[in-house]
């Protein structure tokens, strides 16, 4: 398996995500910087598009055909718009879902940011430019992060 697509694989995972195949791409297998950016946000987006893309048919579907599905989406959608209903507002919708796409730490990240977009409803059309730019964003950060840090290491 080559450098470029172990480490578009690295950031499709969703907890490792691009902090951890850049970094990965950059120090352990030597790719170029443009390179270790490029695929680790092209494999970072193919889940979020996807979690944009599915998540709001699926559960539309699910909730019209077992009735389990209905109660437990309408709690999920209802627990989570009281619990942070006041942050989004604060932010806006659009703001807040990038800064949680860009958001480069365990557990806040790509993955987060398009699910919570899908969980305000915010559309696919609508949703797709923030959560690539989320991504772009955290590209830069990990990317300059890493790049400084290795430095100043060997320094």
């Amino acid at each position: 398996m080559t450098p470029e697509l172990k480490t578009f694989l690295i950031a499709m995972s969703p907890i490792i995500e691009l902090r951890g195949s850049i970094p990965l791409a950059l120090e352990v297998y030597k790719l170029p910087v443009w390179s270790a950016y490029f695929f680790s946000v092209l494999g970072n987006l193919i889940p979020l598009i996807l979690i944009i893309s599915v998540l709001e048919p699926i559960s539309q579907f699910l909730s019209r055909k077992i009735y389990f599905f209905n109660r437990l989406f309408a709690w999920i959608f209802h627990h989570t718009k009281s619990a942070h209903q006041s942050k989004f507002e604060r932010w806006g919708k659009n703001l807040a879902v990038i800064i949680l796409t860009a958001t480069p730490i365990p557990f806040i990240g790509g993955w987060t940011g398009a699910i919570c977009a899908f969980l305000f409803g915010i559309p696919f059309w609508k949703a797709l430019p923030l959560v690539v730019t989320g991504c772009l964003i955290a590209g830069l950060i990990v990317t300059g992060a890493t790049l400084g840090m290795f430095h100043f290491l060997k320094i």
